[in-house]
């Protein structure tokens, strides 16, 4: 999918996170990186593979439902 020089990071790569955002969407809280990932603000991830990355939470950190 990447035609920038050097190439990003593919999905499978470990720092697949340095990809260039091509879409941002923060209203709804989520960016397009050009291989194909879509982070989430929650830390979630969806590959291109339509694998799901579940949100990475801090230890400590208080998750309250509204």
């Amino acid at each position: 999918m990447c035609s920038h020089q050097p190439a990003c990071p593919t999905a499978d790569s470990t720092d697949h996170h340095a990809a260039i955002i091509v879409s941002s969407h923060p209203e709804q809280g989520w960016h397009l990186l050009c291989n194909g990932t879509i982070v989430f603000d929650d830390t979630g991830e969806l590959l291109p593979d339509g694998r799901v990355v579940s949100p990475r939470r801090a230890a400590g950190t208080l998750v309250v439902a509204a």
